[in-house]
């Protein structure tokens, strides 16, 4: 029948196709599946101990150690003025001139006064020398003799109170140039010419930049882990520059009762001018170092509140990223503390950690694509 040869016919191809496909199955060609995944180039870096620093930082304010407010000692008005605000000064120099014509006159009429008292004695001291002669030679009495004496005295007296008051006028003459009283960069001169000042009149400040004092006010909380010497680092406003570094040197006994803070000082060397009198910084204070296992912020993710990192494990000749969830203390710098969950040693991925999944092949990233070569620089 056509229909039984056309089953046979049917049933025959089948048989030839499954022999084939025994054939090619046991010629050792393995059916083709998909690729495989290339490994990612990612940069690792070695979890490894590093000196760790328990610090705080704070608002602090710097003060000058000399800080001398200039004042005249006479009243008058200002005829000159020499100096300029922040011009640098010795000890001596003049500053300012008051007007000084009264005082001049002065001091010039009591010299002529001077003069005449000097003359007095001087003929005082003649009488007295002819008295004693006359007296040796019986022409005048004894009582002649003293009063020529006591007159000699009295001249000689007021001439010495006279040369005293001259040179009381004359010390006075020279505080009408009012002069540095000690080295140092001058302020701000509030007054100009022309002005009439007084001993109360405030005409600049002179300030010894050279050796600064830094007053930091640290909460009561952190009292009592307060000590004499630890390190105190201090930092630019914004906190992008080191200025400067010292120790505690002063702990004050009392609480301030307006902040509940303790105030701290320490001496800043300024050889350079850097840092001014009541400039802002930043004060960090170094609680204690310790070693601790450290990577960097970047090997770092942070999913709902949890850390994790991936870390380079081998497999079969290559590396795979493995996902572990991490704990971490507070970022120092550009690194995190590690608490647990990697060993010291231990690689980390510290780019394209974004794009990994677990158990994803890497491969260390060629040495120039991590950093730039020098004909670059």
């Amino acid at each position: 029948m056509p229909s039984v040869r056309l089953v046979r016919s049917l049933v025959a191809s089948l048989v030839t196709v499954l022999a084939a496909a025994a054939c090619s199955s046991s010629s050792g060609q393995p059916a083709a599946g998909p690729p495989a995944m290339p490994p990612t180039a990612v940069e690792l870096a070695v979890a490894k101990p590093a000196p760790i620093e328990d610090a705080t930082e704070y608002v602090a304010t710097l003060k000058s150690l000399q800080s001398t407010a200039v004042q005249p000692q006479v009243d008058g008005q200002i005829t000159q003025i020499q100096v300029v605000s922040g011009q640098r000064v010795a000890r001596g120099a003049p500053l300012m001139q008051i007007d000084a014509q009264r005082q001049r006159a002065a001091v010039s009429s009591e010299e002529a006064e001077l003069a005449a008292r000097e003359a007095a004695v001087a003929f005082a001291r003649q009488q007295a020398q002819r008295s004693n002669d006359l007296l040796a030679a019986g022409a005048i009495s004894k009582q002649e003799q003293e009063q020529a004496a006591t007159a000699l005295q009295t001249a000689e007296a007021n001439h010495k109170a006279l040369q005293a008051q001259v040179q009381q006028q004359q010390v006075q003459l020279r505080y009408f140039t009012v002069a540095a009283p000690t080295a140092g960069i001058l302020g701000d001169i509030p007054v100009r010419v022309g002005n009439v000042v007084t001993p109360q009149t405030v005409l600049t400040t002179i300030d010894q930049n050279e050796t600064l004092e830094i007053h930091v006010d640290v909460p009561v909380e952190r009292a009592a882990t307060l000590r004499i010497g630890l390190p105190l680092r201090i930092t630019s406003s914004d906190g992008s520059q080191q200025l400067a570094q010292t120790k505690v040197s002063f702990i004050s006994p009392h609480v301030d009762d307006q902040t509940q803070s303790v105030l701290v000082k320490g001496a800043v060397r300024n050889p350079d001018g850097v840092l001014r009198p009541s400039q802002y910084v930043r004060a960090r204070i170094v609680w204690k170092t310790s070693d601790a296992l450290v990577v960097p912020v970047t090997a770092v993710l942070r999913i709902n509140g949890r850390f994790f990192a991936f870390v380079a494990e081998d497999a079969g000749g290559g590396l795979v990223a493995k996902q572990r969830a991490i704990q971490v203390g507070p970022i120092v710098g550009q690194q995190y503390p590690i608490l647990g969950g990697i060993k010291p040693g231990e690689r980390v991925v510290t780019s394209g950690t974004q794009k990994l999944a677990d158990g994803a092949p890497i491969q260390p990233a060629p040495a120039e694509s991590r950093s730039p070569s020098p004909e670059s620089r």
